[in-house]
């Protein structure tokens, strides 16, 4: 439960060593680099956006190549390789590999190209294959189309739009051009849309003949060919057989890149090192002969790095302390347990200056009100199972998705404790099959009862549970409050709370309402119940006036002290909202019996078997998945809004240090 203590530091160095002081910087990851503004007219920043733009372009085209590569010559990957995580590699091999960059570039370039001359080559096969079957009405025609007729005739070629038939031809042009006597036409072909012609007549009659024509919808060919339209088809098809059999090739040439590709991931990385470094080194201040880094650091690693750099350098290394109003960014540490729900943290905010970080505590309640939740021990032990396995099998996944498969492995433990206190075992699909397919009724009994038949008892556990979860928030409220010594604080805002909420409970516990709701009964001595009313009216009546402290006024005072007082309906409706760990507990357990309860509606029989297998896999894989996500996201609530509320803000800013932030590699360092 701790935030890493962050300390300020200066390195002043000489300007020689830069790049081997960024690169060392930069391979530890252990510093968050603050940029300061230009004050000191012996200082000035350096222009690196040519070099960083040139380093991005690289990585880009190497990324570009990558995904080539995978169309053409796929890497095999496994149906879970998205929990792989990046590829460790040696620094030995890295450095090898970046120093032979160049070859490397040039099959980068030169799979773009072949890649690029696929596309022109399918462009150009889609191209002329459209252009082919534009002519497909046109392949009855002898002659070409841009034919114009002989020294006596005139050809005139075209279409007119729509289905038209002979008759209708002659008779259209006909009535346009009475006087013409010597003309025939000829239907080439025709589709849907349009009727293709060619029309001959003399060439003295040629312009009357064609304003008939152009009156009845005639219009040239818009891509007319200088070729017979047969003999111009055969040679589009030799061109498109050309251009696969250049597509194939170039295909076959870019699967031999395929041993191209980890040089290709390795130099991406390394040009994506490169950007990173300039970016940095754009924005330092430098003199003519020495340069100035400023950041944030956690104190733990100072005097590993500080031990380094004197080493090597010579340098001023100075230690800063952080300034009253100034906000550090942060950095968790907690044990394994805990760590793994630092993103639950994080999702509502990191801690803010000041605060406490309470992952720790957080981490516990998580877990064992998401066992509560879901609370079926054979659906536990499913995604313990499978969180261990993908654990143990990708130790090199990602560092987000390790902490969330490691935070639901603990809940896959809490689930499978809860399931065998609550005696649920894929709902009752014991009972259901023992009575089913082998005539006697067999029940694993409870360790401890069965909320389905028993939902009161369940809710009264809830409401416990959701006191005592609001409790503890409040006990972290003062935790704090003596961490900073603030003791009034403590008094007014916990102790005085503690008093008025412990006392009303000890006076609802003896009440014949929580009585019939419950049905438990509680009988107190005069004494306690004595005490509890003290406690109750001390601790209204110090809310009343203490609340309220910060103002002189006492009018004022005690106002705000009795708006803070009507928080206790706030209190009651907390508590309520810890109903839906009966809800969702029921729910979990109701659905998965239902689906039991179908699958045994087929009989006894074989086909009874194969039925009941059927819908007992996908009824409850449907449920489990359901029930994870809904005891995942309520349990969330229960800690942001209930839990939270009670004593963290947050509002901390995450500790981005300057590292090698990579894409495929992760380089393992000496």
């Amino acid at each position: 439960m701790a935030v890493l203590q962050m300390q300020k530091i200066s390195i002043c160095a000489l300007k020689k060593n830069r790049k081997a002081i960024l690169e060392l910087l930069q391979a530890s990851g252990v510093v968050e680099i603050n940029y300061l503004d230009v004050k000191d007219s012996g200082f000035e920043k350096m222009d690196t956006m040519a070099s960083r733009q040139l380093f991005e372009k690289n990585a880009v085209t190497a990324d570009q190549a990558l995904e080539i590569l995978q169309e053409y010559a796929p890497e095999k990957k496994s149906l879970f390789s998205s929990l792989e995580g990046k590829k460790i590699l040696e620094s030995e091999i890295f450095e090898k590999t970046k120093e032979d960059s160049r070859p490397v570039m040039e099959a980068a370039r030169q799979i773009i190209a072949f890649n690029k001359k696929i596309a022109e080559d399918k462009a150009g096969i889609a191209k002329l294959e459209g252009q082919i079957e534009s002519l497909v009405p046109w392949m009855n025609l002898d002659v070409p189309m841009t034919y114009g007729g002989t020294d006596k005739c005139r050809a005139l070629i075209g279409s007119i739009s729509g289905s038209v038939s002979l008759e209708e031809l002659y008779k259209a042009v006909g009535e346009k051009t009475p006087d013409v006597e010597s003309l025939d036409i000829q239907i080439i072909g025709s589709d849907k849309d349009q009727t293709c012609i060619a029309v001959i007549c003399l060439i003295e009659e040629a312009a009357q003949v064609e304003e008939g024509l152009r009156a009845a919808g005639f219009a040239k060919p818009s891509q007319p060919v200088d070729e017979i339209p047969a003999v111009q088809t055969e040679r589009w098809k030799k061109k498109i057989s050309m251009l696969k059999d250049e597509i194939a090739s170039s295909g076959k040439k870019l699967e031999e890149y395929g041993e191209f590709r980890q040089q290709l991931q390795i130099v991406s990385d390394y040009y994506r090192i490169r950007s990173q470094k300039y970016e940095v080194l754009g924005g330092l201040l430098q003199s003519k002969k020495t340069f100035l880094v400023t950041g944030y650091m956690p104190e733990k690693e100072m005097s590993r790095l500080e031990a380094r750099l004197t080493e090597q350098f010579d340098l001023v290394f100075e230690k800063e302390e952080i300034e009253e109003g100034e906000e550090p960014p942060v950095l968790l540490k907690n044990s394994a347990l805990a760590s793994s729900a630092e993103g639950v943290t994080a999702s509502f905010g990191l801690p803010g200056r000041g605060e406490m970080d309470p992952t720790s505590v957080m981490s516990l309640c998580f877990i064992f009100l998401f066992g509560l939740m879901l609370s079926d021990a054979a659906y536990g032990f499913i995604v313990f199972a499978a969180c261990f396995v993908a654990l143990r099998k990708f130790p090199n996944m990602d560092g987000g998705l390790k902490k969330s498969l490691q935070l639901f492995m603990y809940c896959g433990i809490s689930t499978l404790v809860w399931g065998i206190l609550f005696g649920g075992y894929f709902g009752d699909v014991i009972t259901v099959v023992s009575r089913t397919f082998f005539g006697r009724e067999v029940t694993v009994p409870a360790l401890w009862f069965v909320p389905l038949d028993d939902p009161v008892r369940m809710l009264m556990y809830s409401m416990l549970f959701g006191v005592i979860h609001l409790f503890l928030g409040l006990a972290m409220k003062g935790y704090l409050c003596i961490k900073d010594k603030r003791y009034l604080d403590f008094f007014c805002d916990v102790v005085l709370w503690y008093m008025l909420l412990v006392g009303l409970i000890m006076i609802l516990l003896p009440t014949d309402l929580f009585a019939s709701i419950s049905q438990m009964h509680f009988e107190f001595s005069p004494a306690v119940s004595a005490l509890s009313k003290v406690l109750a009216g001390a601790g209204a009546a110090g809310i009343l006036f203490m609340s309220g402290r910060s103002s002189k006024n006492p009018a004022l005072r005690v106002a705000l002290g009795a708006y803070d007082l009507y928080n206790l309906t706030g209190w009651l409706s907390d508590v309520l909202s810890y109903s839906r760990l009966l809800a969702l507990g029921l729910a979990t357990g109701v659905i998965a019996s239902v689906i039991n309860q179908m699958g045994s509606m087929a009989g006894s029989g074989i086909f009874g078997a194969i039925i009941f297998i059927i819908v007992f896999i996908f009824g409850h894989l449907f449920n489990l998945a359901i029930n994870l996500l809904g005891a995942y996201v309520h349990t969330c609530r229960l800690q942001y809004v209930e839990f939270f509320g009670k004593f963290y803000e947050g509002g901390g800013r995450p500790f981005i240090p300057f590292r090698q932030d990579t894409k495929y590699i992760n380089i393992k360092e000496d």
